[in-house]
């Protein structure tokens, strides 16, 4: 019989934790992508990104504190205030790809139309997933 060694356990445990951060920041992803449209009626593309973005942080951070690092002993008022700077981070990232794929990569591609935007802005919400993984696990939600 063998036993898993706790170095083991603990790479188990932490590709548990990276697949369901994953899966529920999917969940926030859509959350800030399927705003994003509403959001475009009444303000610009561009402030769109940013407020839905936003949308997306609200439902990350309420996902991730109970479901992805609920054993974090971080008081509340510092898990929200790094949450917010890893995600300033993120947005900006978010931001500055959208705008770079949708007012020069694509017309550089010859892409133009309708689906322009959603691409582009669904391509972007993909890019700071590492970023922010490795941000909330070590300053959002650290252990003791």
């Amino acid at each position: 019989m063998t036993t898993q060694s706790d170095s083991d356990m603990r790479a188990d445990a932490n590709a548990r934790q990276f697949a369901c951060f994953i899966a529920l920041g999917g969940c926030a992803a859509l959350a800030n992508w399927l705003s994003r449209f509403a959001l475009e009626r009444i303000v610009s593309f561009p402030l769109a990104i940013a407020i839905a973005y936003m949308i997306g942080m609200v439902v990350a951070f309420a996902l991730f504190r109970r479901f992805v690092f609920p054993a974090s002993p971080q008081p509340l008022e510092r898990q929200v205030k790094f949450f917010v700077l890893v995600n300033l981070a993120g947005v900006a990232q978010v931001w500055a790809v959208s705008m770079a794929l949708v007012y020069y990569v694509f017309p550089a591609l010859h892409f133009a139309g309708a689906l322009a935007e959603p691409i582009g802005h669904g391509v972007a919400i993909g890019v700071p997933t590492l970023s922010s993984y490795f941000g909330h696990r070590l300053l959002t939600f650290r252990a003791a």
